[in-house]
């Protein structure tokens, strides 16, 4: 599991400019990128530009999708691949899907009650705190 680095967070920044938009069609601008992981498995996150969010099930320290996948994102939008990326049991208000979302783009959201994707309990076996725990696994 991947430790939160709130000491971290100052340390490693690159700031890059992006034009990204928000939801009322305004430019965001700059984008800080932090190289250390800042969220953990079983943390509840949102989608910083699109309408989802979702619970974190496995970190990348860095991009490791393929080529093809990178390059189908708007260049406008096509985030650094130098920052760790995020695989989610997402949901939105249509349906529930796996994402592979960029540091940049993900904010805690675990204010905001749990998420009701049908696979979590495969992974976690409830939550706690705003966060999901892990299911533990007995080994012979």
């Amino acid at each position: 599991m991947v430790e939160k680095n709130k000491d971290k967070e100052h340390e490693n920044k690159e700031e890059i400019n992006v034009n990204y938009v928000d939801s009322q069609n305004e430019k965001v601008g700059k984008v800080n990128i932090v190289k250390d992981p800042l969220f953990n498995i079983g943390d509840i996150v949102k989608h910083r530009i699109y309408p989802f969010r979702g619970v974190i099930v496995d970190v990348d320290p860095q991009f490791s999708n393929t080529e093809e996948w990178y390059q189908s994102i708007p260049t406008e939008i096509r985030p650094s691949k130098e920052q760790p990326y995020y695989h989610l049991m997402a949901e939105n208000s249509e349906t529930f899907y796996s994402a592979y979302v960029s540091q940049q783009n993900l904010l805690n959201d675990s204010n905001n009650g749990p998420v009701d994707h049908p696979d979590l309990d495969q992974m976690f076996s409830g939550i706690h705190k705003g966060k999901y725990l892990l299911k533990t696994i007995a080994r012979n």
